[in-house]
């Protein structure tokens, strides 16, 4: 798992919770469009949570989502994630 909890991955990195709209949104996108990403969940997982809050300047916003270029969307839509793939 050495691609958590850093702002440089080598893949696709979500942070998300199981009762988010936004993550599943998140993850319809990825399966529809076949992007590979791993999934990180927040449930009983105090490291994640912390990472995110980090990255959020103290917010818990899911789905954080970390790119191997560097970049991050939180809590996108299904139009900006299509522009970070064109």
């Amino acid at each position: 798992m050495s691609d958590c909890y850093t702002l440089n991955p080598t893949q696709i990195v979500m942070y998300a919770t199981e009762y988010c709209p936004d993550c599943l949104r998140a993850k319809k996108f990825f399966e529809a469009n076949n992007i590979p990403y791993l999934r990180v969940g927040l449930e009983g997982d105090h490291k994640a949570t912390e990472f995110v809050m980090h990255v959020n300047n103290g917010n818990r916003s899911v789905p954080t989502i970390i790119f191997p270029d560097g970049s991050v969307l939180v809590e996108p839509g299904w139009e900006e994630l299509k522009q970070k793939f064109n």
